[in-house]
């Protein structure tokens, strides 16, 4: 039996309406739980960049939480001040949200890192040990190539020497910008020192091969064939590290303001 063209529109557009029901439904149904997955996986890379868990090691969720809770403390902190903000609550922030949000943010200085806007407060962590503070873990964030790279930075209590680098979302070339990912690359960076004698910013990925931490303590080895990701992780830790950025914050930890 032959049927008319109207019956097939009708038919497909049926499917597509059932289609999209059972989609939408899926994802609200499951937004909780990615939500979760999403928070789990950010505590993981601070445990990792703090140096309590190996990179590329894969712990229960469990133990996540347990390492995180034990050892991560979570403070939010006024930027323009450096000051702890003690009345919002680290657990619910969201800085993303900030960012976008006028009423929470301000736009940002003229910059090379592609921040267009900056939240008037951001979420710190810190691991202790022994009742001290024994390193500071910051977010960051910049444009690559392709995508905004978000990870964290880990500087020592001197606020200075960096403890470790991770990203934990990007949408940089696989192999080649995507290599921010690389254990290999990301194990170049502990000792290297983010400020030089003055207090500026001066950490940089360079083009090629950088000597070790001793012989040349403000520069890392560059990605090969992604040049401009390179130098967005330059721009974007420059920025960040910066008087628009943590610099008050991490001013005010040298001077024992916030300890």
């Amino acid at each position: 039996m032959q049927r008319g063209s109207t019956y097939i529109v009708l038919f497909a557009a049926g499917v597509c309406v059932v289609c999209a029901l059972f989609v939408s439904t899926a994802s609200v149904a499951l937004r909780e739980r990615q939500q979760e997955n999403a928070l789990l996986d950010r505590q993981k890379k601070v445990l990792t960049v703090a140096g309590l868990i190996d990179d590329g090691e894969r712990p229960r969720a469990e133990e996540i939480r347990r390492l995180f809770d034990e050892n991560i403390e979570g403070r939010i902190v006024d930027l323009a001040s450096g000051r702890y903000a003690l009345d919002i609550d680290p657990t619910n922030f969201d800085q993303r949200e900030a960012a976008s949000d006028p009423d929470a943010s301000r736009p940002a200085p003229s910059n090379r890192a592609g921040v267009r806007r900056v939240p008037d407060h951001a979420r710190v962590y810190q691991l202790m040990e022994g009742g001290k503070v024994s390193a500071i873990i910051l977010p960051i964030e910049g444009k690559g190539l392709w995508s905004t790279l978000y990870g964290f930075l880990a500087l020592g209590p001197d606020t200075r020497t960096i403890r470790g680098i991770t990203f934990y979302e990007h949408g940089e070339t696989p192999g080649l910008g995507g290599e921010v990912d690389n254990p290999s690359w990301k194990q170049r960076w502990p000792g290297r020192l983010a400020f030089d004698e003055d207090w500026e910013p001066v950490i940089r990925v360079k083009k090629g091969s950088a000597g070790s931490p001793d012989e040349d303590p403000h520069q890392v080895d560059g990605l090969a064939g992604a040049t401009i990701t390179s130098r967005g992780v330059t721009n974007l830790l420059q920025f960040w590290l910066g008087e628009a950025g943590f610099g008050p914050y991490l001013e005010r930890v040298r001077g024992g303001e916030t300890a």
